[in-house]
């Protein structure tokens, strides 16, 4: 069974890429795979599994336990547990974002790009999602401008190049703080690296990551964008003041923001920051509408834009990370670090190249079960190298396809962008950003030992 999950798991990986020839959903395919993956797991023979020590461990405490009780009531329930906590923070994120778009929040930002250059929008774009990742997170940031790329793109086509600098500017800048990738907390709450050595260390190479697709994009795209036309038809009874739109964008962006400092102030899960922000975001709404009629308030409510939210993209979320989360269970993962770790060279090379090939891996299995793997393996203290490489390899390594971080899995699910043609149109140059950046790490690092 240990070595059928590995061949399952990437069958199921092929049929989520072809998801458009094949014509099967890949949310449909991801949570199949999610529960064919487990069952496999609890049907094998529990002591050909790495994992069966920790079963023996949990044996001294409850005797009477079995390995398909240990199972359910352990692991599973905590990998369930720790995707919930992704999902509950993407859909309070997503529908913040919601309530932002249809309340006409974003035009404080629209109404001031005035550019309709395809070429410094994008330069535009990756900016502003370069820094504001760094703030927020990869994931909601993503979401945002997303949101915002629709309000200054008409044409499909475009937006979805504007959609993948998106993904790959968001990663970029939450790989270079403490904050702006999930990846780069689990560091930092692990004691791994420091807020202010991972902000100096990381920044120079994260910045090179994204870089070099704009500059080279900037010489393949021509002309100007197409604005979106406002159909007099769509307009809605409800006529919004000025004050109420600035009042949800400013609150709502606000909500987005206070997430971090929430965290940092309780030392909860962010995921509490983003659903509580939402219940106050929610509340004024409804003191907004007190005085206006009940047609103009289902209009505009939350109930109503609760219905605009991708649930399909959540499922499919659901299903992949419940799907790696059973490889690291078994051991997969762990077999997989092992090997790496073989590599007949020295140091700093050897893990120069195994931190390297993280990162690739990171654009096909999740990166947080890589990262976890990686922190259970190596003792360095901390700030050494090793880990703030890390940081950014598995931040901006997992842009190199679009399943392969959670704000790409957000912006596919947005904007419908096929797996395809994110791999024939910006795979490449997500690549060539990364390398990049890891030269330039190596480099600085080597400069920073003469």
């Amino acid at each position: 069974m240990f070595y059928l999950m590995i061949v399952v798991f990437v069958i199921g990986y092929v049929c989520i890429a072809l998801e458009h020839p094949l014509h099967i959903n890949k949310s449909a395919t991801a949570l199949l795979l999610a529960t064919i993956m487990w069952v496999l797991f609890a049907k094998g023979d529990p002591t050909t599994f790495p994992v069966y020590t920790s079963f023996q461990e949990y044996l001294l405490h409850n005797p009477e336990a079995t390995f398909l009780s240990w199972l359910t009531q352990v692991p599973l329930i905590e990998h369930l547990g720790s995707v919930a906590e992704i999902l509950f923070f993407l859909m309070g994120a997503m529908i913040i974002v919601e309530i932002v778009d249809v309340y006409e929040g974003f035009r404080i930002i629209t109404d001031k790009i005035n550019t309709r250059k395809k070429t410094t929008l994008l330069w535009v774009i990756g900016l502003i999602s370069f820094f504001m990742s760094a703030v927020l997170d990869n994931l909601t940031t993503s979401i945002v401008m997303v949101a915002l790329l629709r309000k200054l793109i008409a044409d499909k086509d475009d937006r979805l190049i504007f959609a993948a600098i998106i993904i790959l500017a968001a990663n970029a800048g939450g790989a270079w703080t403490p904050i702006g990738d999930v990846t780069t907390i689990m560091l930092w709450i692990a004691g791994k690296v420091s807020a202010v050595h991972i902000m100096a260390t990381t920044f120079i190479a994260s910045v090179v990551s994204i870089l070099v697709p704009l500059f080279i994009l900037s010489f393949t795209m021509k002309g100007n964008i197409n604005r979106p036309k406002f159909n007099e038809n769509e307009k809605m009874n409800l006529q919004l003041t000025a004050m109420e739109r600035n009042l949800v964008f400013f609150l709502g962006v606000g909500v987005l923001l206070f997430v971090p400092v929430f965290k940092a102030i309780t030392h909860l899960p962010p995921y509490l920051g983003m659903i509580g922000g939402l219940g106050v975001l929610w509340i004024v709404i409804g003191f907004m509408h007190k005085q206006r009629s009940e047609e103009d308030i289902n209009r505009f409510s939350v109930n109503n834009i609760l219905r605009r939210i991708d649930l399909s993209s959540i499922l499919f979320f659901l299903g992949i990370l419940m799907a790696v989360n059973a490889l690291q269970t078994c051991g997969q993962l762990g077999m997989l670090s092992a090997s790496l770790d073989k590599i007949p060279m020295g140091e700093p090379g050897k893990y120069y190249l195994i931190t390297t090939m993280i990162g690739i891996l990171s654009s096909v299995i999740d990166n947080v079960p890589l990262v976890a793997g990686a922190i259970g393996m190596y003792s360095f203290p901390i700030d050494h190298y090793f880990w703030a490489f890390l940081a950014y390899a598995a931040g901006t390594g997992g842009s190199i396809l679009i399943i392969g971080s959670a704000a790409g899995v957000a912006v596919m699910g947005m904007e419908k962008i096929d797996f395809i043609w994110y791999l024939k149109k910006i795979s490449w140059l997500a690549l060539l950003g990364y390398l990049a950046g890891c030269a330039v790490y190596i480099i600085q690092e080597y400069l920073m030992m003469i």
